[in-house]
């Protein structure tokens, strides 16, 4: 046995994609949880196990754990989105949804949706995540108010996610493993408290769901392997507890193997930061007090571990359209007064602590999450949006779930997806994201009794204008996917018939040579000051870009 070292680790993917970053409800407690674990298994024949039907979820959600039915299905899709499916297959199911004339008709598809139960256990138990814990406010490492920002002994704010975090993600699952196995077991291998024995037995299907939280190599290499593959590898059966009698593996083993091998992911945030190739995609721009940070480890990590993270990029226009960002996890932290285009198609993106920029996505297959930003404008095509924290932001955003609005968030204005890039509607088909459902403008109010309607508003039609992204590109999309809804299309109609009128009106007013010319003098200067006034003024300054556009060397 001495010459196999393995190596365990805990995946990113399920905790920046399918952890809230909000404390859970009570309900979803582990005691309740293994009330639910029982209940799936006594009626396996009714749909529940080892598949959940959406029905069968929703009478658990509603009926049982008193979750609000929006709430419920919200976890539901939550997970789904973690599934791994094809873009043929996410864009056949948002054509059913476009073909249901009526909510009734669209339950009834939902209630064809199923999920694996085991792991849609687990995934309902990481949303301890970010759970709020009076013992360690008491010591300074978090404080129970949300909505307020608070700053321990280093400075460092506190009220801060912990989503991308892969260091906490190991301590989290170091911490809870006991609970999370026992959560696995079938009823019959716990004693009367619910706990494991000594005799307990872990079955086969059980460490399989543990996979979609770990993963591991062999000796170091590059090739990684799912949890189970690795604990049903016969020179790993004396460690890891399976016995071929049983087909089963022993609890206490297999916690102690679990506990001995699990490290820190060589993948993760941390290593990238560490041994990612640094990207010099930004300038120091004189008056930054940081120099601006981007890596990524798209050089050295199977395709599903893809990572890019930029931090303090300040006063600069910054695009990139490359293959170090197709498929990525973006993170974006501390940046200030810019202009960021990233026109690929993305995993995930989180913005970070940003302030008084723009940003410009590709199409993001999972999820965007704004925390702690202020004054930022993000303009995206993305399955879910998310916020926390937030003051006085903007999203335009085409979108097929509701958006949703955490705790803490002030002051934030809703608008329709208003721009386009030659590749967008190729990046769209290729993350299976399509232009209908759009639900931009149902926003869903998930703290319910943290926050209210009066942190959001629509932006009105007369305030609204297209954005242009100014660079040139190949590809075929040359007008906004999907169309403007009617009230925003009208008023930019309306605005064109009054600039024809102004024009004309110029045009039939005979001004002499000297008067047009000092007439255009006029409206230069009324422009610049627009400009200036508008912020575009230093977007345009800032371009660090050739005329040729984004699209430049893949590092």
């Amino acid at each position: 046995m001495d010459q196999f070292t393995v190596n365990l680790w805990v995946k990113m993917e399920p905790f920046i994609v399918g952890a809230l970053q909000i404390p859970p409800p009570s309900k979803l407690s582990l005691h309740y949880l293994r009330k639910m674990s029982t209940y799936v298994r006594m009626h396996s024949s009714e749909g529940y196990y080892p598949y959940l039907f959406w029905p069968m979820w929703r009478h658990i959600a509603c009926g049982k754990l008193q979750l609000e039915k929006d709430l419920a299905w919200l976890y539901f899709e939550l997970f789904d989105s973690l599934v791994e499916r094809t873009a043929e297959e996410r864009l056949e199911w948002a054509e059913v949804m476009l073909s249901c004339a009526t909510e009734e008709e669209a339950e009834k598809q939902r209630n064809k949706l199923s999920v694996d139960t085991l792991q849609f256990l687990l995934f309902l138990y990481i949303q301890q995540l970010n759970k709020v814990s009076l013992r360690t406010s008491l010591v300074g490492e978090e404080w129970p108010n949300l909505k307020s920002k608070s700053y321990g002994l280093t400075g460092e704010s506190t009220n801060q996610i912990k989503n991308w975090n892969d260091s906490y993600h190991q301590a989290f699952i170091q911490n809870h493993l006991q609970d999370l196995l026992e959560l696995l077991l079938d009823p019959d291998q716990l004693s009367a408290s619910s706990h494991s024995t000594h005799n307990s037995l872990v079955t086969s299907e059980a460490v399989r769901a543990l996979s979609f939280l770990i993963e591991g190599s062999v000796n170091n290499n590059r090739t990684v392997h799912p949890l189970h593959q690795l604990a049903l590898w016969q020179p790993l059966h004396a460690s890891s507890g399976f016995s071929k009698i049983s087909k089963a593996f022993s609890f206490p083993k297999l916690e102690s193997w679990l506990r001995t091998c699990l490290t820190g992911n060589p993948f993760g945030t941390s290593a990238c930061l560490k041994s990612g190739n640094k990207l010099a995609w930004a300038q120091q721009v004189e008056g930054a007090t940081k120099r601006a940070k981007i890596a990524c480890n798209t050089h050295m990590v199977p395709s599903a571990h893809r990572m890019v993270v930029m931090s303090q990029v300040y006063k600069q226009t910054l695009a990139k359209s490359s293959d170090t960002l197709e498929d990525s996890h973006v993170k974006i932290h501390r940046c200030c007064e810019s202009f960021i285009y990233l026109l690929s198609p993305l995993r995930s993106v989180s913005i970070e602590k940003c302030r008084n920029s723009t940003f410009v996505l590709g199409p993001v297959q999972t999820v965007v999450h704004l925390h702690s930003c202020d004054n930022v404008k993000v303009i995206a095509v993305c399955r879910r949006l998310s916020l926390s924290s937030t003051t006085s932001c903007t999203l335009h955003i085409l979108t097929p779930t509701r958006p949703l609005i955490l705790l803490g968030n002030q002051a934030i204005t809703f608008a329709p997806f208003h721009t386009h890039y030659p590749m967008l509607e190729d990046h769209m088909g290729r993350t299976g994201l399509a232009t209908v459902p759009n639900y931009w403008d149902n926003p869903m109010l998930v703290c319910k009794d943290n926050c209210d309607w009066k942190v959001f508003r629509f932006l009105s039609p007369s305030e609204f204008y297209p954005f242009v992204v100014p660079f040139e590109m190949e590809g075929d999309t040359t007008e906004i996917p999907g169309g403007l809804p009617p009230a925003y299309q009208n008023g930019l109609s309306q605005r064109e018939q009054r600039i024809q009128v102004w024009q004309k009106t110029v045009k039939e007013a005979g001004l002499t040579k000297d008067q047009r010319k000092r007439f255009q003098v006029l409206v230069e200067n009324k422009f610049y000051e627009w400009l200036v006034h508008t912020g575009n003024r230093q977007q345009l300054d800032s371009l660090v870009l050739p005329a040729a556009g984004p699209k430049q060397a893949a590092g």
